[in-house]
């Protein structure tokens, strides 16, 4: 009898993507029991670990179907439902069907962009996202209850300042308005030591104020793509990228 070889999933890799799905989860749970800043901090961890998983399986060659596949469906989590549910628990509960509402375009924004990326993978321009990428639209929603959690301003306060965030991160996700991606910067070349200085000043500012830099540097970067868009349209250039990807741009066929 011919010999079966054994199907498996590398450990390494997917350990990475089942520990940023733990955060979604554990955000989620934070969230019921009232801990909003633990939720978006969670968050922000979930963040982190996709950001490794792919890398990780790049540099060890064990990519796979299977890795990507489960990448999708931790992202679904991480940055679709737990965001939106967080947000609605948070706030948007105030304003009753409406709040549910916009809830609900977030998540159903962050699905439809995964789905976007999955059926449009030989299409990718590795330079541009074609709307804002996930983790960035969570990032927005988390980093705003992190930061209002920080000055101990409750989300019945900001409920409508809450669905606008909501619904703009939503709506971004699946417009075809380009966010650079970043896949351009080489960390194997050198750059000018003022770059390392800044570099440094940047990490400072984090750490002395988590809440605010963070969400302040994914406001500009989701701003950042509709002045890409203004910019192109304004020199007759095509508006409009085709790059569907969630968190890298080469993430189909390279995770684990």
């Amino acid at each position: 009898m011919p010999h079966r070889q054994r199907r498996g999933i590398y450990l390494l890799p997917n350990s990475f993507t089942a520990a940023a799905l733990f955060g979604g989860f554990y955000a989620i749970v934070m969230a019921m029991g009232q801990r909003y800043d633990l939720a978006a901090v969670a968050i922000f961890a979930a963040m982190v670990l996709d950001s490794l998983d792919g890398r990780v399986a790049r540099l060890t060659h064990t990519q796979s179907e299977f890795g990507a596949q489960f990448d999708s469906l931790a992202d679904m989590v991480s940055f679709g439902a737990a965001p939106a549910l967080i947000m609605y628990q948070w706030s948007l509960h105030g304003l009753g069907k409406l709040g549910w509402l916009a809830a609900f375009v977030y998540c159903a924004g962050a699905a439809l962009r995964l789905a976007r990326f999955n059926t449009n993978i030989g299409a990718v321009d590795k330079n541009y996202f074609q709307g804002l990428p996930s983790p960035a639209a969570a990032a927005l929603v988390a980093g705003f209850i992190w930061i209002m959690s920080d000055a101990d301003v409750r989300g019945t306060h900001v409920p409508w300042v809450a669905f606008a965030i909501t619904v703009f991160a939503g709506v971004t996700m699946v417009t075809n308005v380009p966010f650079y991606s970043f896949k351009a910067v080489s960390l194997r070349r050198s750059v000018p030591f003022i770059t390392l200085f800044l570099i440094v000043l940047l990490i400072g500012l984090i750490a002395y104020k988590p809440p605010l830099v963070l969400f302040g540097l994914f406001v500009v970067y989701a701003l950042s793509g509709y002045a890409v868009y203004a910019w192109r349209r304004m020199n007759g250039k095509s508006a409009s990228v085709i790059s569907t990807s969630t968190d890298e741009p080469d993430e189909r066929g390279l995770h684990h």
